[in-house]
């Protein structure tokens, strides 16, 4: 009889139980404490630590894509007052998504406490249409980051990041100059130049928020000298000045900025600051003429210039 209820008790137990993948073990099981946590970020699908919480986000990185919004979430995510969000969430410019609902992206984000503050990055909302208007309807008054650099580098950038992806799924790929130029003339309606096009997408932007609540970071700096445009985030975000040289030091193989933090050091992922292709001359001169004068405009808009060629 002793036997059967244990085994009974055993099949309650096991019903009844949180799955293994909604709960976090804590080194030697005791409650954890910030120290434990790193900077205090927990992702979404864990049991929160005591005092956290879950919040939409304070500050959101909407783009653009290939201008380094990886690198400025990681490092951004050094501060001890910063919650990042793990993933793209895609809230804003995926339809699919945006009609779950404000609790469900509410839910997406990392647990945190108090005195942190939530960043969330999806590349592709400064290039959606329709996300201006929904972040300003779920807040108004947020702050953006949006990091950016120059556009014709970005735009090859935008190729050899596809270029890879066909290549790891067997997909036939076409050399960058196929891409550029259709029927003997520049392709301006390949997506990588649209999404190029800064100031078309930031007069989208401009619409529905302030120039204010928008902070440009120079993504070609940030490369090489991250310091002083994390600080620069810092004073925009209203964070105490926590982010320091000594969190990062250049990797000599990979060819930029890894970081130092809580005694650990990482860099950004392989597929991060891979060679581009040789563009043929005439095409990239092509690229560049055309750009220029968005680039232009794009200067006006925000009342500052960029060492873009």
């Amino acid at each position: 009889m002793a036997n059967l209820l244990s085994y009974v008790l055993f099949l309650v137990l096991r019903t009844y139980a949180a799955p293994p993948e909604y709960i976090q073990v804590w080194p030697g099981g005791s409650t954890p404490t910030p120290g434990d946590l790193g900077n205090g970020t927990v992702g979404p699908s864990l049991v929160p630590p005591p005092g956290t919480s879950k919040h939409a986000p304070h500050s959101i990185i909407i783009g653009v894509r290939k201008g380094g919004t990886r690198a400025l979430l990681e490092m951004l995510d050094i501060h001890p007052e910063v919650a990042a969000a793990a993933t793209e969430v895609h809230f804003f410019d995926w339809d699919e998504n945006y009609a779950k609902g404000f609790e469900w992206y509410r839910d997406q984000m990392p647990y945190s406490y108090p005195n942190q503050i939530t960043v969330e990055k999806t590349p592709g909302y400064f290039t959606s249409p329709v996300a201006p208007a929904r972040i300003h309807t779920m807040n108004p008054s947020i702050r953006l980051l949006l990091i950016l650099r120059d556009p014709t580098e970005r735009v090859i950038s935008d190729y050899t990041q596809v270029y890879f992806n066909r290549l790891e799924n067997h997909k036939p790929v076409q050399a960058i100059e196929n891409m550029l130029v259709k029927n003997g003339a520049l392709n301006t309606r390949y997506k990588a130049i649209q999404r190029s096009l800064y100031d078309v997408h930031m007069r989208n932007w401009l619409q529905h928020f302030p120039l204010e609540q928008i902070h440009i970071v120079d993504g070609d700096t940030l490369i090489h000298d991250p310091l002083p445009e994390l600080q620069r985030v810092e004073r925009f975000l209203h964070l105490p000045p926590r982010i320091v040289a000594s969190n990062f030091y250049f990797n000599q193989t990979k060819g930029f900025y890894c970081i130092r933090s809580d005694g650990h050091e990482r860099c950004l992922h392989e597929s991060k600051g891979r060679p581009h292709p040789p563009v043929n001359s005439t095409v990239l001169r092509q690229l560049r003429s055309y750009l220029r004068q968005h680039n232009r405009n794009f200067y006006q808009l925000i009342g500052r210039t960029f060492n873009w060629q």
